[in-house]
């Protein structure tokens, strides 16, 4: 078995944590193909005394690749995404970082993570993707984000109108400091954080968010996940935000955007104990009360 590993860096204090890793990659024979800038983090840090490969970009990771391990928190995940694209290969997170609602896995399971994945006893879910067509070339060629696409005002300058269309046909003016069009994954993030609703994975949606609205009769909603999302920005200043995920970019705003659902979608694992349900009660604290213990 051969697995790929994808980190932004890990601290000193986790070099432990990946001793335990390689440990149990050896026991159970499985091949780990490092990133590069992560393996040159740690490789002096840590005892190893077997060589490793490894990979630079999304082409180096060929069909020989059973699935890629994130070490880090969502964010780290999103990145990872971008490796993978449409390679099927499925991705387990394992959280290194704070919340962890994707990378929900936490160090100190990594080794039940690593026999399930050796013994191949793990789930595989796969998750919508938001694509992004625009008349001019952005986000090079990664066009798509697991969580959201969002269009945003430019610093501290004045509020932005963005005039929202579904299938052509005329939406809403949102008079805001943004918009948010999430994908079920992404209603638990950046939309939620701006009160939109949490959508389970599978429903087969988006969520179209707007971020701090003039209007307080101004809410989310819902749409099928089968329409084309377009907009037509309009402010005071000459242009822009556009967001997928941790990506950024400033547009003009005379550039042409839409968003759909993308062709393909990524496979991410969890082990079989583990569910949505679960992940919401957990990382949410639902039905916690500090009062009755």
């Amino acid at each position: 078995m051969k697995i790929a590993i994808y980190s932004r860096g890990i601290e000193n204090d986790q070099h432990k944590d990946m001793e335990i890793l390689l440990e149990e990659l050896k026991n159970h024979q499985v091949e780990p193909v490092f990133f590069q800038d992560f393996f040159n983090q740690f490789y002096s840090a840590v005892s190893m005394t077997d060589k490793y490969s490894t990979f630079n970009s999304p082409e180096d990771l060929d069909d020989s690749i059973d699935c890629v391990i994130s070490l880090g928190g969502d964010g780290t995940l999103l990145d990872t995404v971008t490796f993978v694209q449409d390679k099927g290969i499925p991705v387990l997170g394992i959280n290194y970082g704070r919340l962890g609602f994707l990378a929900n896995i936490g160090k100190e399971d990594i080794r039940i993570a690593i026999k399930a994945l050796a013994e191949r006893t793990y789930v595989t879910d796969n998750r919508t993707l938001i694509h992004l067509d625009a008349d001019i070339p952005i986000f090079d060629k990664v066009p798509y984000g697991l969580n959201e696409f969002s269009i945003q005002k430019k610093d501290s300058s004045s509020m932005i109108k963005i005039h929202t269309y579904l299938n052509g046909e005329f939406l809403n003016a949102y008079w805001a400091d943004g918009l948010i069009v999430a994908t079920p994954t992404g209603s638990t993030g950046y939309s939620l954080s701006c009160n939109g609703p949490i959508v389970f994975p599978d429903s087969g949606s988006f969520v179209i968010t707007p971020i701090s609205p003039h209007n307080l009769n101004i809410r989310p909603i819902i749409v099928p996940d089968n329409n084309i999302i377009s907009f037509e920005v309009e402010g005071r200043t000459d242009s822009f935000i556009c967001t997928l995920d941790s990506r950024r970019v400033v547009v003009h705003k005379e550039a042409q955007l839409a968003v759909k659902k993308e062709k393909f979608g990524i496979n991410l694992i969890r082990l079989n104990e583990n569910n949505f349900l679960q992940t919401l009660r957990n990382k949410l604290s639902w039905g916690f009360d500090k009062r009755n213990p």
